[in-house]
């Protein structure tokens, strides 16, 4: 299934299922859900209250959350609108956490000059650079080496810690695109470097367009990577390609930080991006991106 967040006319911000170019509002169903006892024991020891509604309530709902919705589907649930008329937000609007990987497809680390690493390479995107699909993103004053990456994302959907790599799927709720927006000139221009920063300015985290479910993804590492700018494309990978597959992405960061729903694992990029071209190329106002994962979904914005 093809999961959304988005509003319409009257901006309430809303959770639906899309079928067939047409939109089944689930808000009120996702309401009447329970909280997992295991997010309920988790909120319980931060001291925060579970999420009471949209997305991340449904990521909440516990392992049998996905059936339920195929259950409410399958009863006969009418579409409201077309997919056309709504607004889409990013399909998980502010993520806990977004840990993106560096680095991670063979060619993109020999295009770098990098041996490749042993370990995946670590690096964060604060949530509040998540922007909604098809939003502009806008380069910020000062910053003349704005590049693309276009990634494969991973949507958390049950807590864990430790978590055995043969067991990793089954703590993924499903797929989207993202575009790792990097400002260069912060990641390679300066010492120290500033990767995080470099990643996370306003806007640097288009998100979308939904949520692919995991059953519908059967293996994450059998899908082609793209980006076109301008209609060219720059870039184009396969996920078989990654030095480090999702399973071992998911047990590698569990060891380290419990992650909960809704959180977004970014699993690197392909060879292409603008900073490693000869001559290099960077991304002007103007500039049109579609980024697409076989499989997933295909997302475009501007740059303004």
């Amino acid at each position: 299934m093809k999961l959304i967040t988005f509003h319409r006319h009257d901006g309430r911000v809303r959770t639906g299922v899309v079928l067939n170019q047409q939109v089944l509002d689930i808000s009120d169903w996702i309401e009447t859900l329970p909280v997992s006892a295991q997010a309920l024991a988790h909120h319980q020891r931060a001291g925060t209250l579970p999420p009471v509604g949209g997305m991340l309530r449904w990521l909440s709902a516990g392992p049998d959350a996905l059936a339920k919705l195929q259950d409410h589907v399958a009863w006969g649930a009418v579409p409201d609108v077309a997919l056309a008329d709504v607004t889409l937000y990013a399909p998980v609007p502010r993520p806990g956490k977004i840990i993106g990987v560096g680095r991670n497809y063979a060619d993109h680390a020999k295009e770098t000059g990098v041996a490749p690493f042993e370990k995946p390479r670590i690096i964060f995107k604060m949530p509040s650079s998540v922007v909604a699909p098809g939003a502009p993103v806008v380069r910020p004053a000062g910053v003349t080496k704005l590049d693309f990456e276009s990634e494969l994302a991973v949507v958390m959907g049950a807590y864990g810690r430790d978590i055995p790599e043969a067991q990793a799927l089954d703590h993924v709720a499903g797929y989207t695109v993202l575009n790792d927006v990097s400002a260069r000139e912060f990641q390679f221009d300066i010492s120290p470097a500033q990767t995080t920063f470099a990643k996370s300015m306003d806007g640097f985290c288009p998100m979308g367009p939904w949520l692919v479910t995991r059953d519908e993804v059967p293996d994450p590492q059998a899908l082609d990577v793209s980006c076109w700018l301008n209609g060219e494309r720059m870039q184009h990978g396969h996920t078989a390609d990654m030095l480090f597959p999702v399973t071992t992405l998911v047990a590698y960061v569990s060891q380290f930080m419990t992650l909960e729903p809704g959180d977004v694992i970014t699993t690197g990029t392909p060879a292409g991006i603008g900073a490693f071209r000869q001559p290099p190329l960077y991304l002007q106002p103007g500039d049109q991106l579609r980024l697409e994962v076989t499989g997933v979904g295909s997302m475009t914005h501007a740059i303004a």
